[in-house]
């Protein structure tokens, strides 16, 4: 065998050894990748599906009926738009001109309203909750509950109950909205000379439970009872509370 010939079959040898090694690098890759892909999709768990929907978007994107919507989500509705979620024991209608993001605590679908207005409608104390501002505000009981939070401000908000009871809590400041009652309610009234400047406000507890009114500067919100709300007729939220499970 000539020098010309061994260097060839090393270098023959070389290029094989090399392309081994690069197919179990490959192979290597790949298998983290396989590996890793149930835990990159178990990162967003499913929240629930798109019912209804006009003007509405899920994450930038159209949010078309039968959408999946995933815990982190934005939704937000244009100004003539409505979109309704359904989670397994509740429904979620954010209105026109109104954006809000779900996710999940504690296995319970929450909502956190950024602006505009959001109905919801439940079968269970622990089917939904809705953060707005500094208050949440949720089913009192596991009786069938309709609810709707307005934003009306950096720190106002006008919350009704159509339906069951609500509790609104803003820290360990909570309160009982009965059926068919509204309230404007005031956050951080110490730094707000809007509430300074109102009468009295509401006393703590159900409606007429004819308690002290509080006094803003202890409290950490105040509310002024408003006109009395009737009934939601809107079909698609009554359905959710006579059958929130209904596929």
């Amino acid at each position: 065998m000539t020098g010309t010939e061994a260097v060839s079959i090393l270098r023959v040898a070389l290029l094989e050894a090399s392309m081994a090694r690069s197919r179990e690098i490959v192979a290597a890759v790949l298998t983290s990748c396989l590996l890793m892909t149930p835990v990159w999709g178990a990162s967003a768990s499913a929240l629930g599906t798109v019912v209804a929907s006009n003007g509405a978007s899920v994450g930038g994107a159209g949010a078309a009926v039968g959408t999946t919507v995933f815990s982190g989500d934005n939704l937000s509705t244009a100004d003539a738009g409505s979109v309704q979620l359904r989670t397994s024991g509740a429904r979620f209608l954010l209105a026109a001109s109104s954006m809000a993001t779900v996710n999940e605590t504690g296995g319970m679908p929450e909502a956190t309203l950024q602006r505009g207005s959001a109905t919801f409608s439940t079968a269970n104390a622990k089917a939904f909750a809705l953060n707005a501002l500094t208050a949440v505000i949720r089913p009192q009981s596991d009786e069938a509950t309709v609810g709707q939070v307005t934003m009306l401000g950096p720190k106002q908000l006008l919350v009704k109950c159509t339906r069951g009871a609500l509790t609104i809590a803003v820290g360990d400041d909570s309160r009982v909205i009965a059926e068919g009652s509204a309230y404007r309610v005031v956050l951080d009234p110490a730094e707000s000379a809007e509430a300074q400047d109102q009468p009295p406000p509401q006393g703590a507890g159900t409606k007429g439970s004819g308690g002290a009114p509080l006094k803003a500067a202890k409290s950490k919100f105040v509310w002024y009872a408003v006109a009395a709300v009737g009934v939601v007729t809107f079909l698609a939220v009554q359905e959710a509370v006579e059958s929130p499970d209904r596929p």
